[in-house]
């Protein structure tokens, strides 16, 4: 099974009520981040079958957004193992319960979610040091339980190598 590790992207300032702070909502670089990283993600034609987030506004938000630009037409699914607080082994019965999907994408928060990303791709016993940054995005090929990182890509280089294929894309006028 491949898993997509996605964190969500920018929301602002973190808000100290709990309750206030589970319904933030993207901000306008937060939207931004999410088109890069879906349309990267759409072309290197990355496909998944299922997509699975925390219920928090801002992860919602991230997937859905993510999710429409990679042209994804399933529902999404919502899953408390990837609240900010669920522990590994919430994680865990999440990807068994998951196990037939062939592709999931899994969008959380830190620093849980660049724990799971560490203690799956990880020694048995030992945890890889992993840092999502927000919007960043993690493929790991998963086989009996433990994973082999492929990639882990942030908004800002999948932005710049947007941006490079467009304009190596343009054609060029400077030359006669």
């Amino acid at each position: 099974m491949i898993v997509y590790f996605l964190r969500h992207a920018s929301a602002g300032e973190h808000f100290v009520n709990s309750k206030k702070d589970e319904k933030r909502a993207l901000d306008k670089e937060g939207i931004e981040q999410c088109g890069y990283v879906g349309r990267a993600l759409a072309a290197i034609e990355a496909q998944v079958d299922m997509i699975i987030s925390s219920p928090l506004k801002r992860a919602t938000q991230t997937a859905s957004l993510v999710g429409n630009e990679m042209g994804y037409e399933g529902k999404l699914q919502v899953e408390t193992a990837l609240r900010p607080e669920a522990a590994f082994a919430d994680f865990r019965k999440l990807l068994e319960k998951y196990a037939r999907q062939e592709s999931i994408m899994v969008v959380g928060h830190n620093p849980n979610l660049s724990q799971f990303l560490g203690t799956v791709i990880g020694e048995s016993g030992c945890e890889a040091s992993v840092e999502l940054k927000k919007g960043a995005v993690a493929r790991v090929d998963m086989r009996r339980g433990s994973g082999t990182l492929q990639w882990c890509l942030t908004p800002k280089a999948l932005r710049t190598l947007y941006t490079a294929a467009v304009e190596s894309s343009r054609p060029n006028t400077s030359r006669k």
